[in-house]
Order: structure tokens, then C-alpha cells, then sequence
């Protein structure tokens, strides 16, 4: 592992994801709808897999780097379309208006501060597995094999779970319904379970040496807790909290990990 060359590529990655959030920044200064920072996450992590990929050549495995960066980047990208189209036609985001309607002073600013500066500093830690094995000289081992596979299990949750809620929102009969159906009747949040696996399967493709295991553990473990307790499903719930039927819904389905749901005697409800 050539660390000075990491030590370059972090500075790199950093300049790159800085980058994608403040053109996303613009654009949303100018639209007046800041929702569009949640395309810039996954465009962003796009962007510091690319930035590693050139600068890694002649210090990293060659197929460990283009399995991690395309892995990286089909996450992301998928991610970011995704996103890009269920915004499509829709204003604010509830919670970026909720915070932005306490901001002190110009909320674009308080916005550039606490969401895509912040974003883009999480996006760089969340990073640390993909730039640390495009560095790594060791070959194909099983923990790669295993990352790419939990990595690909995740992807694949996360794109079904969304696909599923897709469907069911476009039917006009399921309007104000729960989703409660497919993989949402075995998890509350399909998508942020697959986003747990991939990053956590991304983390094992940087564990051929201890060193890297150590260094990059705080990406998982900052995914993890965005996930859970954090941006994801803490504040999703608590949109949620008053919609009728997820009462019911909350208590036959579990939170997170999957599972089969409770047997209750409450009706069917909807998301």
C-alpha cells in the first residue's frame, strides 16, 4: 500500500465531492427547491470512484480497482436517477422545508451549510473503503468476493424495494394507502437495508490487510448510523408517524432487518 499516493487521492476525493454539492447547490439556488441535494449523494460517491480510478493506476490491483470503482458507481448512479425521477414534478422535500422554515438568517445559506456541505464531508467518509482498495497491491481474496456479493445482494433489495414502491404509488386506487406489499411487508425500509449491505460489502473489499480493515471501519459504521438512527428511517418514520394505517403497519413490520411479518388482526393498511 503506497499511503502517500492514498494521502493524494483523499485530498483528490474530497476537491470532487465538494464539487458535486455545490453544482447541485447552484441549481437548487436557482430552482428554489433544495430536494435535488438527495441526487447529488449518489452522483457524488460516482464522482470520487472516478476521480480514484486514474489516480490509483500503478499502485493498486488492477481488477480490485475497476470491480470497487463500477460497483461504486452503479450504486450511485442507479441511486441518483432513481431519486431524480421520483422528484420529478414535485416540489420541496417536507423535511428540507420543515428545517429550512427554522433557519437563522437566509435559509439557501443555512441550506449550504447544514445539508450539502455536511453531505459532502459524510460522502467523503462513507468513500474511505472504495479509495483504500483501488490502493491496495493484493489480488482477488475472499473477502473481495464476499464484499462484491453482499454488495450485489444489497443493490439488488434496495432496486426491487424501489421498483415495488414505484409501481404501487402509480396505481390511483393506492392513493393515501400503506405500501405494505413485497418486500415492504418484511421491512419497513427496504431501500436502506440494501444501502446497509452495499456499504457494509464495499467495506470488506478494503480488508485485505488490517491496516485498511482499521482505517475505512468508520464507513459502515457512519452508514449505519445515517441509516437507522440518523437521516434515514428516524426521520422518514416520523413523517410517517401520523398517516392512518402505519400505525398498525409499524407493528406487524420490521423496522429494519427483515423478516416475515407479525400475524395481527388488523386490516391491510398502505405507505
Amino acid at each position: 500500500m503506497n499511503w502517500s499516493a492514498l494521502a493524494v487521492n483523499l485530498a483528490a476525493s474530497a476537491g470532487a465531492a465538494l464539487a458535486v454539492m455545490l453544482a447541485f447547490f447552484a441549481i437548487s439556488f436557482r430552482v428554489g427547491v433544495h430536494r435535488i441535494v438527495d441526487i447529488a449523494w449518489g452522483v457524488a460517491f460516482a464522482a470520487v470512484a472516478l476521480v480514484t480510478l486514474p489516480l490509483s493506476a500503478g499502485y493498486g490491483d488492477d481488477l480490485r480497482r475497476f470491480l470497487v470503482v463500477a460497483a461504486t458507481c452503479v450504486w450511485g448512479l442507479r441511486l441518483a436517477l432513481h431519486i431524480a425521477r421520483r422528484a420529478r414534478g414535485h416540489g420541496e422535500d417536507p423535511r428540507y422545508a420543515k428545517m429550512l422554515a427554522r433557519a437563522p438568517g437566509s435559509p439557501a445559506w443555512y441550506a449550504l451549510r447544514k445539508v450539502y456541505l455536511l453531505q459532502g464531508a459524510l460522502v467523503w467518509i462513507v468513500s474511505l473503503p472504495v479509495q483504500a482498495a483501488a490502493y491496495l497491491p493484493e489480488g482477488p481474496d475472499a473477502l473481495l468476493v464476499l464484499g462484491l456479493v453482499l454488495w450485489a445482494a444489497g443493490l439488488g433489495f434496495e432496486a426491487v424495494g424501489d421498483r415495488q414502491l414505484a409501481r404501487f404509488k402509480s396505481d390511483p386506487a393506492n392513493r393515501g394507502r400503506i405500501m405494505d406489499r413485497g418486500l415492504w411487508a418484511w421491512t419497513r425500509h427496504p431501500n436502506y437495508f440494501g444501502d446497509f449491505l452495499v456499504w457494509w460489502g464495499l467495506y470488506l473489499t478494503a480488508c485485505a490487510t488490517w491496516q485498511t480493515a482499521a482505517l475505512t471501519l468508520v464507513s459502515p459504521l457512519a452508514m449505519t448510523g445515517l441509516l437507522v438512527w440518523g437521516s434515514g428511517k428516524r426521520l422518514l418514520e416520523a413523517h410517517m408517524a401520523d398517516r392512518p394505517g402505519y400505525a398498525e403497519y409499524k407493528a406487524r413490520t420490521s423496522g429494519f432487518l427483515p423478516r416475515p411479518p407479525r400475524a395481527t388482526p388488523v386490516a391491510r393498511g398502505t405507505r
